[in-house]
């Protein structure tokens, strides 16, 4: 599997990493910007309140999510740890989840 790091700098991307422990909550929000996630360790399900379904981010996953996407979050049971970049609104073509190997 290539270094998902290394994958996403090769987009022009500049990721950053972020952790939670277990069964951690996000309530609903959203940003003013285009946000690209890679779940690197553990897991997350994000709730997409406004399309009426959820993304399970396990190890590998990718999530493309639009500005003004609303969101919300639980982590799983192992904890999570994410590479999260931030792009200017508009650039990203849609909201994509892209399992591991897919991207």
């Amino acid at each position: 599997m290539i270094d998902p790091e290394a994958r996403l700098r090769a987009e022009g991307l500049s990721p950053g990493a972020w952790s939670n422990g277990p069964n951690d909550r996000y309530g609903a929000h959203e940003h003013g910007y285009d946000k690209v996630l890679v779940c690197v360790s553990g897991s997350i399900r994000f709730g997409l309140p406004e399309l009426g379904r959820s993304v399970d981010l396990d190890v590998g996953h990718r999530l493309d999510l639009p500005a003004g996407t609303r969101h919300d979050a639980v982590v799983g049971a192992l904890g999570v740890t994410c590479l999260e970049a931030h792009l200017p609104a508009g650039q990203l073509g849609g909201m994509a989840h892209r399992p591991a190997g897919t991207w």
